[in-house]
């Protein structure tokens, strides 16, 4: 067991529209240790990048705790507040609109360190931004360039730069490859596992893709809807899934070879409304063993295994 770098208890994060309150992440507690990666996996809409947008403080939570460095964040007043998010960073999914056009990769990479003034003396900031453009492998020669002048891969690397600049001890990662090529993929997810390696990280990756979340994650948080629907080690979750809505997401794993009488999970039924949703599991209008049970209330995320928690009436 490491020590925890991230804990929340009953994390809530809900948006006034209309008609309502839209539930993007309902209730979800979970613990990030040192040098782990929680892969948090679901389709679009289930409340993944919301998540982690809500753990580094750019949207605040509706109700809940959070934990970091068994420190409550939510309660931080002005200064304190600040230094405890200057340790929390981000890697965005697109490595071209999450960097400013008009800013050389010097002045990108040196853009946290003098906001939050780390470094004042300007010949040490330069050398800081070299020492990060070799440490996430791009060649000092770029120094002078900008965004519009390098490649995908080239570009996400800066981005990790930047989030490393501030020495931080939890990355959220929002699908940091899925804009990339194939080739260029397997490079950056090497380097974001060595840096995570070299310096103790905790990362919260999240993806669409499990192939990419079974390579990278020592945890998986499967999500729908705003809930959790299972938690497990990658290695149960590959092995075995519990909830339905886990299985028919691996289900859909494309395989490079042809298996004729490979199962399929094919899903029918409405997509449930996230605004006021009723009580009940989110998934039963699309799930194969709903019972009345299923709808009569909220299903709770409880313990079958070590380790692995499930929110599904047929382990209840």
């Amino acid at each position: 067991m490491g020590v925890p770098i991230v804990e929340t208890k009953n994390l809530k994060k809900y948006f006034k529209v209309p008609k309502g309150l839209l539930h993007a992440v309902d209730d979800v507690s979970m613990v990030i240790n040192q040098n782990e990666t929680l892969g948090v996996v679901g389709e679009s809409g289930c409340g993944k990048s919301t998540l982690g947008r809500v753990l580094l403080g750019l949207l605040e939570a509706t109700s809940g705790e959070m934990l970091f460095n068994g420190e409550s964040i939510f309660d931080g007043r002005g200064r304190k507040k600040t230094n405890i998010y200057s340790e929390m960073q981000m890697i965005f999914q697109d490595p071209f609109t999450s960097l400013n056009p008009r800013l050389s990769i010097r002045d990108l990479i040196a853009e946290p360190i003098i906001v939050r003034k780390i470094i004042k003396d300007p010949n040490q900031i330069r050398e800081r931004v070299l020492e990060l453009m070799d440490v996430v492998g791009l060649s000092r020669r770029y120094v002078n360039t900008y965004p519009h002048e390098l490649d995908g891969g080239r570009r996400q690397r800066v981005g990790i730069a930047r989030a490393l600049a501030l020495d931080p001890k939890f990355i959220v990662c929002d699908e940091p490859v899925s804009a990339l090529d194939v080739s260029i993929q397997a490079q950056i997810l090497n380097l974001i596992m060595d840096l995570q390696e070299k310096n103790g990280l905790a990362y919260m990756f999240i993806t669409h893709n499990l192939c990419v979340v079974k390579h990278i994650s020592t945890n998986i948080m499967v999500m729908y809807m705003g809930k959790v629907v299972e938690y497990s080690d990658k290695r149960q979750l590959f092995e075995k899934q519990l909830h339905p809505y886990s299985q028919a997401l691996l289900a859909a794993i494309p395989i490079p070879e042809i298996q004729p009488n490979r199962e399929r999970t094919i899903l029918t039924g409405e997509v449930s409304n996230p605004i006021n949703p009723k009580p009940g599991c989110r998934f039963a209008p699309r799930c194969k063993h709903v019972t009345e049970k299923c709808t009569a209330r909220d299903i709770p995320l409880i313990e079958v295994e070590t380790g692995r928690k499930v929110a599904c009436t047929l382990y209840m």
